[in-house]
């Protein structure tokens, strides 16, 4: 039997177990098997539309192959951590990338992008929220989040939360999830009433709508680091996919997709 779980820790029943992971890497092919002439990029599932759109104007430009690996940056990070010969790593937060520091090649970590939290609603849901507080409405019932004590999405709400004085009255409704997108995948199939994700994300979905996004200066410092990673299979691929995702070509597409330029 499950025991009632202690203040501030989320009910093990409440947690969805999606083995999803799998479909966001390059349509399950072997991310590990990219020739050397393409650029091996591990990248946070939030970056999942984005970064193919930068990925197609990379090989456009310099006719170079990107692969892609999507999943949540703490996954990513224990795969370079354990030796996978990724060339780029864009993590989600700044403490999986310390997790890999040792990994990078000096020099080459660079804080790419920033974004916002916000709370998504299903697209025929009209109610609006004025603030976190508003989740404790009964009307959200359930609410998805990233893995609050792993997904840098779920620890970005959960500070967030912790800051208001929210987080021990909302622990009961929330689910966490292995990523954001799950998050929101969650919520978008109707198994949850809302979702904590990033504005970003609700942007690209289909059966979803922001209900509230923090401000900017109001919500946690959101800040996507890139790096180099020592054995990739191409250390020359990777400085030049380095430069075009600072370059002007990928911020503009970052910029389309709702990311906010990172301050040096």
């Amino acid at each position: 039997m499950i025991g009632t779980p202690r203040s501030g820790q989320i009910s093990p029943s409440r947690r969805i177990r999606v083995g999803l992971l799998a479909c966001l890497v390059t349509g399950g092919a072997s991310i590990w098997a990219a020739p050397r002439s393409e650029v091996l990029v591990s990248a946070a599932s939030s970056l999942s539309d984005v970064l193919h759109d930068v990925a197609a104007a990379y090989e456009l430009e310099t006719g170079e192959r990107v692969a892609v690996n999507l999943a949540a940056s703490n996954t990513l990070a224990r795969q370079i951590a354990a030796g996978a010969p990724v060339d780029v790593f864009i993590s989600a937060d700044q403490v999986q990338m310390e997790v890999v520091r040792q990994a990078l090649e000096p020099g080459t970590w660079v804080n790419l992008l920033r974004n916002q939290l916000a709370v998504a609603v299903a697209a025929g849901v009209d109610r609006e929220l004025s603030s976190l507080a508003d989740l404790r409405d009964p009307a959200y019932r359930r609410i998805a989040i990233g893995d609050p004590a792993a997904v840098p999405a779920g620890v970005y709400a959960r500070q967030q939360l912790e800051r208001l004085g929210l987080w021990d009255a909302l622990v009961p409704k929330l689910v966490p999830t292995g990523s954001v997108r799950l998050a929101l995948a969650a919520l978008e199939i109707g198994a949850v009433d809302a979702a904590l994700v990033y504005r970003t994300d609700i942007a690209v979905a289909r059966r979803a709508r922001a209900a509230l996004v923090i401000p900017v200066g109001e919500g946690p410092a959101i800040v996507y680091p890139v790096g180099v990673v020592k054995r990739g299979r191409n250390p020359r691929g990777a400085r030049r996919f380095l430069a075009f995702l600072v370059g002007p070509v990928a911020t503009e597409i970052f910029s389309r997709a709702g990311f906010l330029q990172s301050t040096p």
